[in-house]
């Protein structure tokens, strides 16, 4: 199932869970502790993942695989792929 800008929260939310499946059941034994740190894109439909310094370079090696996504991104060792934080008072 694809997902696009006009897809559902529901379809989102099973993308998004379809991925970080993918992540924990087959990608992190694979590439932690090696890669931590790094961004990976996740293709959870195919199960195809794509390593970079940031989402660009990750989706630019996915691109130059042949594969168009959408992808899920986050850091390897990470459950995301950025951290926000509110400054400290």
């Amino acid at each position: 199932m694809q997902v696009s800008p006009q897809s559902s929260s529901q379809e989102i939310e099973r993308f998004v869970e379809r991925a970080k499946q993918t992540y924990d059941d087959e990608l992190a034994v694979k590439l932690e502790p090696e890669h931590t740190g790094e961004i990976v894109a996740i293709e959870p439909d195919s199960g195809a993942y794509f390593l970079g310094n940031d989402e660009i370079e990750a989706a630019d090696n996915a691109r130059a695989a042949g594969h168009r996504g959408p992808f899920y991104f986050l850091r390897v060792g990470s459950r995301y792929a950025h951290r926000l934080m509110t400054p400290r008072r």
